[in-house]
């Protein structure tokens, strides 16, 4: 039996061996081994247990002399033993043992320059499909010459860990060996904690080689090759606003911005399926097809019918389908430099504006700050939108200082005159905990269309003494009264009230994090009244 080495991660006697697989035999092992079923489309379909979203605090980095001063030890990135960690990767191989074992050999990163391969063994056949389909998937030649990869990532999710033994925080366990080029992910099915390890991984190496890692979804113009990128955490629309049909969607969540342009990271796509439909998002919705894996997504065990309202599991509910599911897929996913970013935020205090232009002061201000709401279910225990600061719109995968980032992101705007913008896709005319309404998705595209093609360079603007911005006064297939934010709301003193405790979070999430930013990039951010 062909084993690929796995001998020497000491994984000995495994049932069986299986690498690179395709789409249609991992489906079928997956139904073999009772891991799934499908749906009428021919979607496979699981369920993640208790772990229905990222587990932040089980999340580790091991801590070694080498890559310590490299990392922004804290809440976020917790350290963990060399000893500590072997002790656990010796128990997940042992696990292994005696077991079928999936191999996916793949890439991270689309531009060959800065590609890394990346090796997942894997004890579950769906999350091998998982990772088959959102990775670089190579050819049979590079295959055939593929070596020994840059990183490998061990994931076992059947085995539990003992936290009073193995000194972590519950019986699951993600963790990261930058010195070692290892991560082992135990204990959480939960599917999205394979990706984030990679784009954890590509934080710290793409740094290296003057590239900015980029937790964002990126598009291009087809004729004119304009790329646009798209800041944002989970549930804040960078998926579904970058699968525009009107252009080439270059990736989804995670990429690199060289020298030359944007690259895609991932080969694939991982969105949210809470209330999908094929009205709002048919890109994503017709994707959920054979070879698509859906996670947490009630189905009519008659018809085989999904329920995408139904989030009685999660709200998290997701599925991840290679990009060339999408029909103006850019493949390879590459890119031009950006002309357009923008950062996405879901507010649901309801009273940022649902467009803002901002100065490259305010740009630098609002990168670092990364100020959304988590959304329902993207975090274990997370069942309500909750105002969060996020730095760098994505924090929990950013290793290294925010300041080795911000002062990337600073040099290429300063470089190639990107245009930033603020796009508010939360609620509007009214806070979540009112029960508003999310700003009407149709709009929130005409506003980035307008961003896009330029039709707000001749346009008024006004500016928000508050939040410190500049808002349009027109835009496109948008109602003038649903750009003025505080317009919207029927009590124009309750919003001043809760503009103004936003600014302050603002204020105080700034002064606290950042004191030693530059005076005029903290001048850029909001304005609280006294």
């Amino acid at each position: 039996m062909q084993t690929y080495g796995i001998e020497k991660l000491g994984i000995i006697g495994p049932k069986a061996v299986y690498r690179n697989l395709t789409p249609a035999q991992l489906t079928e092992a997956a139904l073999r081994l009772g891991e799934g079923t499908l749906s009428n489309t021919g979607a496979l379909v699981v369920t993640t247990g208790k772990y229905t979203g990222r587990s932040p605090d089980d999340k580790f980095i091991v801590d070694t002399p080498t890559i310590h001063d490299d990392i922004a030890w804290g809440k976020v990135n917790r350290p963990i033993s060399r000893e500590k960690f072997d002790a656990i990767k010796g128990k997940v191989a042992a696990y292994l043992q005696g077991r079928e074992v999936f191999i996916f050999d793949g890439y991270a990163g689309a531009d060959k320059k800065y590609t890394q391969k990346f090796r997942i063994i894997n004890e579950l056949a769906s999350q091998n499909l998982f990772i088959h389909q959102l990775l670089i998937r190579p050819t049979a030649e590079e295959l055939e010459t593929y070596g020994e990869p840059d990183y490998t990532v061990l994931c076992a999710p059947g085995f539990k860990c003992d936290p009073a033994v193995d000194g972590v925080h519950s019986e699951a366990a993600i963790m990261i060996d930058y010195e070692a080029h290892m991560i082992v992910i135990c204990g959480s099915q939960y599917t999205g904690e394979i990706k984030k390890s990679v784009f954890s991984t590509m934080n710290y190496v793409m740094t290296k080689l003057n590239v900015l890692p980029m937790h964002c979804s990126a598009n291009m113009d087809p004729d004119t090759g304009e790329t646009a990128v798209f800041f944002g955490l989970s549930g804040t629309g960078k998926t579904t606003l970058s699968a525009d049909p009107a252009r080439k969607l270059i990736g989804d969540d995670e990429h690199g911005w060289s020298p030359d342009g944007v690259f895609n990271f991932e080969g694939g796509c991982y969105a949210k399926c809470i209330d999908l439909s094929a009205e709002k998002e048919p890109d994503i919705y017709n994707a959920i097809k054979f070879g698509a894996l859906v996670e947490n997504v009630i189905m009519d065990p008659d018809t085989r019918e999904l329920d995408f309202a139904d989030g009685r599991l999660t709200e998290n509910t997701r599925v991840g389908y290679p990009v060339n599911y999408i029909n103006n897929a850019q493949i390879p996913g590459e890119g031009g430099v950006p002309k357009v970013v923008v950062f996405l935020t879901a507010d649901a205090f309801g009273v940022l504006p649902p467009i803002s232009r901002l100065s490259r002061e305010a740009a630098m201000y609002h990168f670092v700050t990364g100020f959304t709401s988590k959304l329902a279910g993207t975090e274990r225990g997370v069942t309500e939108p909750q105002p969060t600061f996020s730095t760098l719109f994505g924090e929990p995968f950013m290793p290294m200082d925010p300041s080795v980032y911000a002062q990337m992101l600073g040099e290429k705007l300063d470089k190639y005159g990107t245009k930033v913008y603020l796009v508010n896709t939360g609620w509007a005319g009214g806070s979540a905990a009112e029960g508003a309404k999310r700003m009407k998705l149709s709009y929130t595209r005409a506003m980035v269309t307008a961003a896009l093609n330029g039709s707000f360079d001749s346009v008024a603007f006004k500016h928000h003494d508050v939040f410190n911005v500049d808002y349009p006064v027109s835009c496109p297939g948008v109602p003038d009264e649903k750009l003025d934010a505080r317009g919207m709301w029927a009590d124009k003193a309750a919003y001043d009230a809760q503009a103004n405790k936003l600014a302050k979070m603002f204020a105080d999430n700034f002064a606290k994090k950042y004191p030693n930013m530059p005076a005029d990039i903290a001048a850029a951010g909001p304005k609280p009244k006294d």
